[in-house]
């Protein structure tokens, strides 16, 4: 009786229906979701926004003669994990540790390792950034970037030698 009411909501394209699917089947959708991820537990709660969001837009094509709707949904956030794993497994790396497996998941540590450098070098007068930049991260040669900001190439490493001791101050203080 529930789910009949909760299809007729939703096919009228009123919240009330996904409210209910939410509060009635969010636990099971979860839990169909987790099993067939695995171990990219990182991706779950987005697959499962879009286990809601593909169930919105293709109710449609539910037919209540064929199958159960607690059935129909749950085919839907298994295919959707399914498809969320071969994405994002396709992007990651493995590191095995004794008999763990952990999937490191390539674009989300590079994004990571990215703010945490930002927010290294924001300690530095942006002149200094910006040759920390070019120095570290891209592998511009000193004698370049030094020629480019109109230093000697000794100005150029005590440049480098005071913001790296600037940058040690304000981590480890």
């Amino acid at each position: 009786m529930q789910d009949t009411l909760i299809i007729k909501h939703i096919k009228k394209r009123k919240q009330k229906g996904i409210e209910m699917l939410i509060d009635r089947y969010s636990g099971l959708l979860a839990s169909v979701v987790r099993k067939n991820l695995g171990k990219l537990i990182n991706y779950e709660e987005e697959c499962i926004n879009d286990v809601f969001i593909a169930i919105w837009e293709n109710i449609e094509s539910y037919e209540k003669d064929k199958n159960s709707f607690k059935n129909w949904i749950c085919v839907i956030a298994k295919y959707k994990a399914i498809n969320y794993k071969k994405k994002y497994l396709s992007n990651t790396s493995t590191l095995e540790i004794e008999d763990d497996i952990y999937y490191i998941d390539k674009n989300l540590l590079r994004l990571e390792i990215e703010d945490g450098i930002e927010e290294i070098f924001n300690h530095l007068p942006e002149k200094d950034k910006e040759i920390f930049i070019k120095y570290y991260l891209e592998g511009i040669e000193a004698p370049v970037i030094a020629k480019e900001n109109n230093l000697s190439i000794s100005s150029f490493y005590t440049r480098l030698s005071r913001g790296r001791k600037k940058i040690r101050e304000k981590i480890y203080k």
